[in-house]
């Protein structure tokens, strides 16, 4: 299974995870079977509020979820409605929270918890 973690820049397993989905500069993915990881850039990162599709990066990845610190409603029901899974991190750093999510220890999101509410600072300042 694939994972994705919005991050600011990429330092592998060692990254933290950006407060905000859709403004991230980059996604890290984590495969959960061969333990590898990789770097997506986020072309979409400056955008209007709600007019974001970070969704579109992450297109022909083969991603299977992510791992949020903060998501906008939009962007959730896209990634949704792609067959992805999000998830809210735990402890914001990739390495623990690809570990948590291993081990079945996150929050499935798929309501209005853990919402980004508006502009690009509505999501732990990022």
């Amino acid at each position: 299974m694939k994972i994705c973690f919005p991050v600011e820049q990429d330092n592998g397993l060692e990254s933290p995870v950006y407060g905000h989905f859709g403004s991230a500069p980059g996604f890290v993915t984590f495969d959960t079977e061969t333990q590898q990881t990789g770097f997506i850039n986020n072309r979409d990162a400056v955008h209007e509020h709600g007019a974001c599709n970070p969704a579109a990066a992450l297109c022909g990845a083969g991603v299977d979820a992510v791992v949020v610190g903060g998501i906008g409603q939009g962007a959730m029901m896209r990634l949704m409605q792609d067959g992805v899974s999000v998830y809210q991190a735990k402890d914001g750093r990739v390495s623990a929270d690809a570990e948590n999510f291993m081990q079945n220890r996150l929050l499935k999101l798929g309501g209005r918890e853990n919402l980004c509410g508006g502009g690009a600072h509505a999501c732990g300042g990022h």
